[in-house]
């Protein structure tokens, strides 16, 4: 079957452009755009991007880099599913891989999620174990699936080693306010939390002032915050990416589901390095989690994902 767009030369760059509304330092978005520099510094691609686009302005600005000859067009469809998927139709020699929960749509639009519920699931098993309170503070963005399943497989980590913890949950109604996420660690401490689980900026700031442990999501926070960030769970777009870019290369790109590439098996996503905390993290803990990091890899365990919104109790 021929994909969407005719091969170019081994050696040719391909022209892609990413689209996001938040700006590129935003833990997530940030993930994409380590994965796109990364490969426009082998030479692989030419890459422009725009940041900060307004849900409104997201069609327009997908139209424009799709008239301007950009053969891959990368992005996060999360608010605008619709929309984007209107241009897709409208434009069907160009590739489109976007973040969304919805399926894949022939023939060119393909989706990818951050399905790092694995390593969030052995950063909870860490916090379980380490907590001396018993309650474990959540603030996360929105309840939608992509926060959801990363915030139960972290609850059922914590819960296996360690069946009395409980969970105060908040979700703070946007992607990107650090100073609603503190106020809502702040709350969360004053319950008597003595570690908080960080989806969002401004999370780990508020354990740092206040002398708590955090545990971070999709990236790696810990050069900031060595004595507050113990784990992280985290997410690696670069098989995604380059699978992708692959694909347009050879001219089979076709519209299906990346998602797979964000687990452990593909080096999508992993725990990161202890760092600071190599010492502080008990041995036997540790162990336990290094057995079930192995059995997740081996295939031997599955982590469920559960896209309820959690709650606190």
């Amino acid at each position: 079957m021929m994909g969407v767009s005719s091969p170019v030369w081994a050696d040719a760059k391909i022209k892609v452009a990413g689209i996001y509304t938040v700006p590129v330092e935003q833990q997530w978005v940030s993930r994409i755009h380590k994965a796109l520099m990364a490969a426009k510094a082998r030479g692989e691609i030419d890459y422009v991007f725009s940041e900060n686009v307004a849900n409104a302005d997201y069609e327009r600005v997908m139209r424009q880099y799709s008239e301007q000859g950009n053969n891959l067009v990368v992005g996060e469809a999360f608010a605008v599913e619709a929309a984007a998927r209107k241009v897709a139709k409208d434009y069907p020699k160009v590739a489109y891989l976007m973040g969304s929960s919805g399926k894949p749509q022939a023939p060119n639009f393909s989706v990818f999620d951050n399905y790092i519920q694995e390593p969030s699931y052995l950063t909870g098993m860490i916090a379980g174990g380490m907590t001396k309170s018993n309650l474990i503070g959540m603030v996360g963005g929105y309840p939608i699936p992509e926060v959801n399943r990363l915030m139960h497989a972290f609850m059922a980590g914590a819960k296996e080693v360690n069946p009395k913890v409980k969970f105060s949950i908040t979700f703070i109604g946007s992607w990107f306010d650090p100073p609603k996420a503190k106020e809502a660690a702040f709350a969360m401490i004053d319950k008597g939390a003595d570690i908080l689980y960080a989806e969002r900026f401004g999370v780990s700031d508020a354990a740092k002032e206040k002398g708590k442990l955090a545990i971070g999501n999709v990236i790696n926070t810990q050069d900031k915050y060595p004595e507050t960030v113990v784990a992280s769970a985290l997410w690696n777009m670069e098989p995604t990416v380059d699978t992708a870019i692959k694909a347009v290369k050879a001219g089979k790109f076709k519209a299906e589901d990346y998602g797979q590439y964000s687990l452990m098996k593909f080096k999508g996503s992993e725990l990161a390095p202890l760092g600071s905390f190599e010492k502080k993290v008990p041995a036997a803990l540790m162990a336990k989690v290094k057995a079930k990091d192995e059995a997740i890899r081996a295939g031997k365990f599955t982590v469920q994902v559960i896209e309820s919104e959690p709650k606190s109790n």
